[in-house]
């Protein structure tokens, strides 16, 4: 039986190495302490033990028991100790430095643009990406003989369905639901099949605007204009309008606006001109108004559109339009 005992001893320390978890502690527990367990075998094993050793025998197995049963109490203390400690959340300690995220720089002009405009009292009107052959091309005078309809074309979802490439889609979109007074701002992605290069992408944003009604002047357009200009980059900005051709306005002109990196002197950003194009204009076409049932006898109106891409360029000094889209964080968190 003392053999015994030394064996169950020897066993219970080895079994103390592995003792590294509340589960094996529980294991070991049960292995020796259960009702099935070695100390319970030896208990019920005493009757066949000679009277004159039972005392001993009897006393060293409580002793083993309280021994065992101490030392795995130690344990679990010891580990419940070390898990708690583990788990603390040191108030003190310097935190994980989370990266906050910014605007987008193509969101905060586009914002700015939008804000300009409301101001002067034109509303936000949005139409869909994917459009009608008819609304981006023929209502805008440009019928599928035209020229100018080569440098338009874009990508076909199907007959006579294409992503649109121009916003212009949603002025005649206004112009066959609503009768003038219009006043309005078309903002949102245009796509046409540009390579992509440092000043050109096959997915852009624009914002046009339209305003309709009876007795508008090209004088009209300009005020507005010089307003969003001097709003947008400075009150020192000129404007220059230089005659042009687009099928939906008649008159027509690109607008340029005075270089604001030289202020009109002459640098390598605006070739020595002293000058930058920002965006194309002009008075409503009268062959629009009849496409979309407008006499053009009552009603005069103009039209401008820009490139947000452009926009943010100039503004910001940014040389390459496909850091807009590269996603890289670098360029990004500048702004």
């Amino acid at each position: 039986m003392k053999d015994k005992l030394e064996s169950i001893k020897k066993a219970f320390q080895e079994d103390l190495v592995s003792c590294d978890t509340a589960e094996r502690i529980e294991e070991i527990r049960v292995k020796y302490l259960g009702r099935k367990g070695a100390i319970a075998d030896i208990t019920k094993n005493l009757s066949s033990v000679p009277n004159e050793e039972k005392s001993a025998i009897g006393k060293a197995v409580n002793v083993l028991k309280n021994k065992i049963s101490e030392t795995l109490e130690e344990k679990q203390k010891a580990f419940t100790s070390s898990t708690k400690k583990k788990d603390r959340i040191d108030v003190t300690f310097e935190g994980i430095r989370r990266n906050i995220g910014s605007i987008h720089p193509l969101t905060i002009t586009l914002e700015r643009i939008n804000e300009i405009f409301m101001h002067l009292g034109f509303r936000i009107a949005e139409g869909p990406e994917v459009e009608t052959e008819f609304n981006n091309f023929e209502a805008l005078n440009i019928p599928l003989d035209h020229p100018s309809r080569d440098a338009f074309d874009t990508f076909y979802l199907g007959k006579n369905m294409l992503l649109r490439s121009h916003t212009s889609t949603v002025q005649i979109r206004i112009m066959k639901k609503k009768k003038p007074p219009i006043q309005a701002i078309m903002p949102g992605r245009v796509y046409r099949p540009d390579a992509s290069d440092a000043a050109h992408s096959f997915m852009f944003h624009q914002v046009e605007g339209l305003m309709v009604d009876k007795d508008i002047k090209f004088s009209d357009l300009k005020g507005i204009l010089n307003i969003f200009a001097k709003q947008m980059f400075g009150e020192d900005v000129k404007l220059r309008f230089r005659p042009s051709f687009f099928p939906f306005t008649e008159p027509s002109a690109e607008v340029d606006l005075s270089c604001i990196i030289c202020g009109g002197k002459g640098c390598s950003v605006c070739s020595g001109s002293g000058w930058l194009e920002i965006l194309g204009a002009g008075m409503v076409n009268p062959k629009v108004f009849k496409k979309v049932g407008y006499d053009p006898e009552k009603y005069s109106g103009f039209a401008f559109g820009m490139g947000v891409e452009r926009i943010a360029m100039l503004k910001y000094g940014i040389s390459d339009i496909r850091l807009f889209f590269e996603n890289d964080v670098r360029f990004l968190k500048q702004f």
